[in-house]
């Protein structure tokens, strides 16, 4: 193996890491959006039903 096939491989390589770190990067942050819509969707429809809602009875 000669010093440029062993440079390709190491650059291959170093380019893999980095696209297997920027999709975990990805799939971290499109969880968060999930998370925040169903987060989001409980909310309306404790909005629309009334359940799920703290209510003030004291009055």
């Amino acid at each position: 193996m000669d010093v440029s096939s062993s440079t390709n491989t190491t650059a291959g390589t170093l380019q893999i890491d980095a696209m297997k770190k920027a999709m975990n990067v990805q799939e971290q942050a499109i969880m968060k959006v999930l998370e925040s819509s169903q987060q989001q969707s409980a909310q309306v429809a404790a909005q629309a039903t009334g359940i799920g809602q703290k209510l003030d009875v004291s009055a």
